[in-house]
């Protein structure tokens, strides 16, 4: 790559779309390939989601360029393919603090710019906001255009449907983008195919279409056999006869690299009146060679040397929670051929790419469709199957009523194994998973598990599998502590924790990953601490006996503490009308920033130091 000054030129002058739209049609490829090599070089120092956004940078360009911004408004769907809609609405300094604490969001944010119209980063949101917004403009009677970027993986959500249903129903003037990066682009997307869809975005097209169906209105059978040849002939040049039974003008598939094209098919698009759905064919990691490569790779990246390239993975004789349940996955499956592995399009992330080549029968990923994965799940236990679902915590939210519905009530036997739990770092809130102990603790039928290290990961996820009814295991993003996972697995007693530590006057309760930062503090204090493991059915008999032992009662966890673990102690306290204060440690009631993990504990108070901090200020109080 050339030098960020030779390289610049046209990208210095854009601080706003309004200096974009200053410059010329044939100006607009140098622009993106600027463009393009500036984010390869940014998020390189960074780190970032790096193939989705080389993959959309033209398809940004034509957007701000065409539409007026902030007034016409941009909805992208997930999120973290919006890099370069930063960079050209004044953000571009800002990306040296990208996903840092105190620095810019790796996703669209309201606070954050005006040109950020929704805020997103869960899958397949845009098409309902941004129909939303055409609606209430349609309303105010405001002359305001709204366009969706949706992703291939994103449209396979249920409510992306929901939205196109919608959609149909209501004349509001919305563009819907399929933004597709999977697909191949095969012949009919070439020069020809981006001509036609030219001429069919067209004003004078859509007027003759609206004439010829008038005229052929007084002879049925003629419409009917017009409608049936353009399907047929739909059919085969472009896969739009399903947008069109919505509601929508389907124009596509085209070039979604070629700026120029897009410039003028968008220009053409935001004339037309009504739901318009435009397919673009883009490609991951387009102008960096080894993300093309390998997309998934660099998908989500960490801090490397651009002109070399991610390195290959250093051995770590230490495995992030992930790898020990992909591991455990993988042995329980040669055990038992009736368990099943679901997950909602994140095998990568989840731990599952080994369990995927070695049982692919008994893999089933249902693509971004958390709802759908938790009923899936519910019916193949119905006959017999055990069901895993490896799902991330902040992505088990979406799918709350089929868990209670289809799963609980039902009591099936389904594990949950949650990813992500606690804090995930730069991310932010919208992925910390903050909230699964409060959500889950109160459903009937389900067992919780917090394991404190891998060795418990992989009893806990054992001791799941063998429960007669749903299970929850719950563990952090990251590596554990180091404890060793080669030893044979052992199935726990349900709802029983077990002391680490003995000590007098102060007992820690801890749940989860938290027990090593409760161990630290009980060198200092002196204290007891108690490895609960159980969330529900909790241990009552351990909470009763170090109440009476102890002069103070100190829980942590990495959850809200509204609702949480902490709450079940108290709720053990009080039914049993014990007097023994409580200290409740855990997340605060506020939506946590995105920065590095570490740097996140210390400002919730659930270090080392912070919760001895926090100990020593409450026992002073109560003292």
């Amino acid at each position: 790559m050339e030098g960020k000054k030779d390289q610049s030129s046209l990208l210095d002058k854009i601080s706003a779309p309004r200096d974009l739209r200053e410059l010329t049609l044939s100006e607009l490829p140098t622009a993106s390939d600027q463009l393009r090599n500036f984010l390869v070089q940014s998020v390189a120092e960074t780190g970032g989601h790096l193939s989705s956004n080389l993959g959309t940078v033209e398809l940004t360009v034509a957007l701000h360029y065409v539409f007026n911004t902030p007034h016409d408004r941009l909805v992208w769907d997930v999120g973290h393919q919006t890099y370069v809609h930063k960079i050209l609405t004044g953000r571009k300094e800002g990306m040296s603090s990208l996903r840092k604490t105190g620095g810019m969001a790796g996703f669209p944010r309201r606070e954050e710019s005006s040109y950020d119209t929704f805020g997103t980063a869960h899958s397949s949101t845009s098409i309902s906001a941004a129909l939303g917004m055409a609606v209430a403009s349609k309303i105010a009677g405001d002359d305001r255009r709204v366009v969706a970027i949706i992703g291939d993986g994103a449209m396979t959500a249920g409510m992306a449907f929901e939205g196109l249903n919608n959609a149909g129903m209501n004349d509001v003037n919305l563009l819907v983008i399929l933004n597709d990066n999977d697909m191949s682009i095969s012949e009919n997307v070439g020069a020809l195919n981006n001509y036609l869809a030219r001429i069919l975005s067209g004003g004078m097209y859509s007027a003759a279409r609206k004439a010829s169906g008038k005229v052929l209105e007084r002879v049925p059978s003629m419409l009917e056999l017009a409608r049936r040849a353009e399907e047929h002939v739909k059919g085969m040049v472009m896969p739009g006869t399903l947008f069109e039974e919505f509601g929508f003008n389907y124009i596509g598939p085209i070039d979604g690299h070629d700026v120029r094209g897009l410039v003028k098919t968008l220009q053409n698009l935001r004339k037309l009146e009504g739901p318009q759905f435009l397919h673009v064919v883009t490609k991951k990691g387009k102008g960096y060679a080894p993300a093309e490569d390998n997309p998934i790779k660099y998908h989500g990246v960490s801090k490397f040397d651009h002109s070399k390239g991610i390195p290959p993975a250093t051995i770590n004789h230490k495995k992030t929670y992930s790898q020990v349940f992909g591991d455990w996955i993988c042995e329980m499956a040669k055990e038992d051929d009736q368990l099943v592995a679901v997950t909602p399009a994140m095998r990568e992330g989840s731990g599952l790419v080994r369990f995927s080549k070695e049982y692919p029968k008994r893999y089933f990923d249902v693509g971004i469709a958390e709802q759908h994965a938790i009923t899936f799940a519910g019916g193949m236990a119905c006959e017999g199957y055990k069901p895993v679902v490896a799902i991330y915590s902040t992505f088990l939210q979406r799918g709350y009523d089929q868990l209670i519905h289809d799963i609980c009530i039902q009591k099936l036997s389904v594990t949950l194994a949650i990813d992500r739990a606690g804090l995930v770092g730069a991310d932010g809130p919208t992925h910390h998973g903050a909230f699964d102990i409060s959500f889950l603790r109160c459903i009937p039928n389900l067992t919780i598990m917090a394991p404190s290290d891998e060795s418990e990961t992989r009893n806990m996820l054992y001791t799941a599998h063998l429960n007669p009814g749903p299970s929850a295991v719950r563990y952090p993003r990251g590596y554990g502590p180091g404890e060793d996972t080669s030893r044979a697995m052992s199935e726990l007693s349900i709802g029983k924790g077990k002391i680490k530590k003995s000590g007098a006057e102060i007992a820690i309760l801890s749940f989860g990953s938290a027990l090593q930062n409760a161990m630290l503090v009980a060198e200092n204090l002196a204290c007891t601490v108690a490895d609960m493991r159980f969330v529900k059915p909790i241990d009552e008999d351990l909470v009763l006996n170090l109440s009476k032992s102890h002069e103070l009662l100190v829980t942590i966890e990495e959850n809200v503490v509204l609702g949480g673990a902490g709450s079940g102690v108290a709720e053990v306290l009080a039914k049993f009308g014990m007097k023994t204060p409580l200290l409740q440690l855990g997340l605060p009631d506020y939506f946590i920033e995105h920065g590095s993990s570490e740097t996140l504990l210390k400002q919730c108070g659930l270090d080392g130091a912070g919760i001895e901090k926090s100990i020593n200020a409450f026992r002073e109080k109560v003292t």
